[in-house]
């Protein structure tokens, strides 16, 4: 069995999205990634991103804010920052991922009731779905390249 990839998301608290990149990418698409989140000032996860996630059918079982510092020596596949403060202080982690994503992702902490938590999830969600498509379409063809690689070896 094929390893799957790591990805990172990271923001400030770890309490709305990275937790929903986590969620959702482990959701939509576990076979071919193992998603882990953390925050710079990591605080508990907040009772409306719990509640969007559930709304859209997502678990949120073991859902659970981590300090940036748990996986500083950790290297990842990719590494997706969600918000201007977070990519502002973890810039020093290129070099530690082979993509670095940097999404900005407004705030929904910042605004009163439910609503702004769904549309960080359905924007966290869009974006996350065509960057699954290409990621899925690369590992299709680098599989098929290994297949052709494999009939044909030496022959470039």
């Amino acid at each position: 069995m094929e390893t799957r990839l790591q990805v990172l998301f990271l923001c400030n608290a770890n309490s709305a999205r990275s937790l929903m990149g986590e969620a959702l990418l482990n959701h939509m698409a576990g076979d071919l990634f193992e998603a882990h989140s953390a925050g710079v000032e990591p605080d508990a996860p907040h009772a409306h991103t719990l509640a969007a996630l559930q709304e859209f059918g997502i678990p949120v079982e073991g859902l659970a804010s981590e300090s940036v510092e748990r996986y500083a020596d950790r290297h990842f596949d990719a590494v997706i920052i969600l918000c201007e403060k977070a990519q502002q202080r973890c810039r020093d982690w290129q070099g530690r991922t082979d993509e670095l994503i940097f999404w900005d992702i407004p705030d929904p902490r910042l605004y009163e009731g439910p609503t702004a938590y769904t549309r960080a999830l359905r924007d966290i969600r869009g974006r996350l779905e065509l960057w699954v498509a290409v990621k899925r379409r690369q590992q299709r063809r680098s599989q098929a390249q290994g297949a052709s690689d494999a009939c044909w070896p030496g022959v470039p």
